[in-house]
């Protein structure tokens, strides 16, 4: 019996020292696909703390909830300038190359404040039709630390 219960307390102690919480920082690159070089590409980060609670709304109230929505507005980020896919002769691989070589900066530096990627989120948007001109390339960063 008492093994036993020095197990189970060993247990909740392990248990207690890997429970940590986390705190979560997103990042988001948007990377034109227009044609001769027309887009615009950045990488987006948030500065501010938000509490999406007084923005969250039940189905019912949403559409009258605008003022919420207004407020919610981030007005401090940093932006930094990618390259777009294309220019006026098409796909520019030279460009594909350097925003790697930029994200891949972003990722270590991140990496060196002790957050770890936790996430990555893409996906492409153009409608495709005839004479389709315009489109953008996202993708999210979702980076994790320990909170202190």
């Amino acid at each position: 019996m008492k093994k036993f219960i020095i197990t189970i307390l060993a247990v909740f102690s392990v248990t207690g020292i890997y429970a940590q919480t986390y705190e979560f920082k997103i990042v988001t690159s948007v990377e034109s696909i227009v044609p001769g070089g027309l887009g615009r590409s950045r990488v987006i980060e948030n500065n501010e703390e938000r509490d999406f609670s007084p923005v969250m709304a039940s189905n019912a109230g949403r559409q009258k909830d605008t003022k919420s929505r207004k407020e919610n507005k981030a007005e401090n980020f940093k932006e930094t300038n990618l390259l777009n896919f294309y220019s006026m002769v098409g796909i520019n691989f030279q460009n594909i190359a350097s925003n790697d070589a930029i994200l891949s900066s972003m990722l270590n530096a991140y990496a060196q404040e002790g957050r770890e990627l936790a996430f990555v989120s893409s996906g492409v948007e153009s409608d495709a039709g005839k004479d389709d001109g315009s489109g953008i390339f996202i993708t999210r960063y979702v980076f994790k630390r320990k909170k202190e």
